[in-house]
């Protein structure tokens, strides 16, 4: 009798632990109520590809147990949200594979030319790096370095939370904020105010415009969910 109750206790805690499961699996892809009053946006369901419009290879970006999974397909090319932002804030979550690159684009007004018509925000397998550089996890790409390394290992979600203000870019990542930049201050193609030059060729000044969100396929298998937008205009 006593193993019975033990056995019959076992089973219900595994039940409790599937039901946990898949109460937290639901509330991924999804919007609070709080968040719907505050007029934030689902860009992602978990389930489709819709609302989005891949320019690449086929193949190249799957739905996979609620991610938006870019398998590296095709060595390149964007996933673009529908519809065009100027001022909003975005949030998204992110799984990078050991040395996987990627970027999450702001405002690319030219999918014909996406890196040079938009704001690359760096994805990026550099965890442990000490002094992160322009092109490192956090980096404005090209443009700014990440005041810290927040980014965590391979295999494991990251949060990103970036705000686009007019000519004021912040980005968070886990938490931590950890860069921001003026952007009336890049006056010049291909260099930055400190006199490095960067690869753009147009002014840093000019992508305060309305354009896409994107990400980027890079050739590396990344994960992505939660990923919302909230218009500020």
């Amino acid at each position: 009798m006593h193993s019975a109750t033990r056995f019959i206790g076992f089973l219900m805690g595994a039940f409790m632990l599937l039901i946990g499961a898949a109460i937290a699996l639901q509330q991924h892809n999804q919007l609070s109520e709080q968040e719907i009053k505050d007029g934030w946006k689902l860009l992602f369901d978990g389930e489709s590809l819709k609302g989005w419009t891949v320019a690449g290879a086929d193949g190249s970006w799957l739905v996979e147990d609620g991610t938006l999974h870019c398998t590296g397909k095709g060595g390149g090319g964007m996933i673009y949200a529908d519809g065009v932002y100027r001022n909003f804030e975005l949030k998204l979550d992110f799984k990078v594979s050991p040395k996987g690159n990627s970027g999450v684009f702001l405002r690319t007004w030219d999918k014909n030319d996406p890196v040079h018509t938009g704001i690359e925000v760096q994805v990026l397998d550099s965890y442990g790096k000490e002094t992160p550089s322009k092109h490192d996890c956090g980096a404005i790409y090209d443009i700014q370095a990440p005041s810290k390394n927040a980014v965590k290992p391979a295999g494991e979600w990251n949060t990103y939370h970036i705000i686009a203000k007019d000519s004021q870019i912040v980005v968070f990542l886990n938490g931590e904020k950890i860069n921001e930049v003026d952007l009336s201050r890049w006056t010049e193609p291909g260099r930055n105010p400190d006199g490095s030059p960067n690869k753009f060729k147009y002014a840093y000044n000019t992508m305060t415009r309305p354009g896409y969100i994107a990400l980027q396929n890079h050739g590396n298998p990344i994960w992505y969910r939660n990923i919302k937008v909230k218009p500020l205009e």
